[in-house]
């Protein structure tokens, strides 16, 4: 049972946790993405084709969909903290399988594992901030936490790829040194996550295992719908600037500057993470709208961008673009977290994720294919205007749930 009074083995407050599980959070979802501008170096060093980029960024998402089907809900009753330690000590794994294999096979199993990492971390974290928050500040709009926690999941994916991109251009041995930063910096989250709050009350006799039940909540099936839509939609978009950003920049504009390809999709996700926190004080109905028009606006400029070519216009539009998304991903969260039963909030969450997961992993799954026999020009316009359509559609979705429409 959920609830938000256990404390145990704990050293600091509610207040205090809220913010280490805050960073904590920021700090493994950074880390999953700081191979963003490294993977156009291993390609240089092994000679592998394009197509082979999508598959190690795939292997990644597939790792994160495996985690919250068969792992992701069970903080509900093992509890947040003891997962959470799982999950900083698995991207931990993953950091010395970069450091010690890092032929082909080897960057595809430690994003496997980086992806597993990330499968128990999101939905854990997101219900452990909820509940923290919940104790440090009873009276406080729940919409802070979900805020919160939308900025270290979406801020960390935009961190990641800045902090490669700078160890790429300007540090030695940039397929080694940030992953042995990183492994020290999990390591010393690890130790510090210790001393949180526990927030879930572990029943007696414990539970059984069991997968993750696909289940919605029956009493609103059309909204949790509609933000599951929402989710998959903007996580595809957010897969194209993850997985292909770099290889964009050099066969399209002929950029081949890895700082460029860390700031490219630093900006992307940070505007992501910018429009939740700026947007947050307007209406549920009135965010929606802007994101769907953002959405529209910006992939039309990533297209046009990517035709005339223009790497300013393409740029832009992936920032008017980050930020729709963000707000659709925020909305999908918390109309999620809203809907759940408290005792199974992680299980609710979970399955929002996956869904989100799904549609980084398969767009990006079906992009390498393509690829194989398609020009990455024409490639790209296709999957632009696909994300374009499910994005917008999904904004409108959204949209009329928030006002009350069917």
């Amino acid at each position: 049972m959920t609830t938000s009074t256990v404390s145990t083995r704990s050293r600091v407050s509610h207040g205090a946790g809220f913010w280490i599980v805050a960073t904590t959070f920021l700090l493994v979802m950074a880390y999953s993405t700081v191979p963003t501008p490294l993977y156009a170096l291993y390609q240089a060093r092994d000679g592998f084709p394009v197509s082979t980029i999508t598959v190690i960024f795939a292997a990644y998402a597939v790792g994160v969909v495996f985690s919250l089907f068969f792992v992701g809900h069970i903080s509900d009753w093992v509890g947040r903290r003891r997962m959470l330690l799982i999950a900083i000590l698995i991207s931990a794994l993953s950091a010395m399988l970069f450091l010690l294999w890092s032929s082909v096979e080897g960057l595809i199993v430690a994003r496997v594992v980086n992806g597993v990492s990330i499968g128990v971390l999101t939905a854990t974290a997101t219900a452990h901030l909820g509940e923290l928050r919940a104790v440090a500040r009873p009276d406080e709009n729940s919409i802070v936490a979900a805020s919160v926690a939308g900025a270290s999941n979406l801020g960390g994916l935009a961190l990641g790829p800045l902090i490669g991109g700078l160890f790429a251009e300007f540090l030695p041995n940039p397929l080694v040194l940030p992953h042995a930063v990183f492994l020290v910096a999990l390591v010393i989250a690890a130790i510090v996550m210790v001393s949180v709050p526990e927030t879930v009350e572990q029943s007696e006799p414990r539970r059984r295992y069991r997968p993750q039940r696909l289940a919605v909540p029956a009493s609103s099936r059309g909204a949790f719908i509609a933000a599951g839509f929402g989710a998959f939609a903007g996580f595809a978009l957010l897969g194209l600037f993850t997985s292909l950003a770099p290889t964009i920049l050099i066969g399209t504009f002929d950029a081949p500057d890895h700082l460029l390809a860390g700031v490219t999709t630093f900006s992307v996700f940070g505007a992501a993470a910018l429009g939740q926190v700026l947007l947050a004080r307007l209406p549920l109905q009135r965010q929606l709208l802007i994101a769907t028009v953002s959405c529209g606006t910006g992939l039309a400029a990533v297209a046009a961008g990517a035709v005339l070519p223009q790497l300013g216009v393409f740029l832009v539009g992936g920032v008017i673009a980050g930020l729709g998304v963000g707000v659709l991903f925020k909305s999908a969260i918390a109309t999620a977290g809203s809907l759940a039963d408290p005792a199974r909030r992680g299980e609710t969450l979970s399955l929002v994720f996956l869904i989100a997961y799904c549609g980084l992993a398969l767009p990006v799954l079906a992009i390498g294919f393509a690829l194989t026999f398609a020009p990455e020009i024409d490639v790209l316009l296709i999957f632009v205007s696909l994300v374009l359509v499910t994005t917008v559609l999904a904004g409108v979705a959204m949209t009329r749930r928030a006002a009350g429409r069917p």
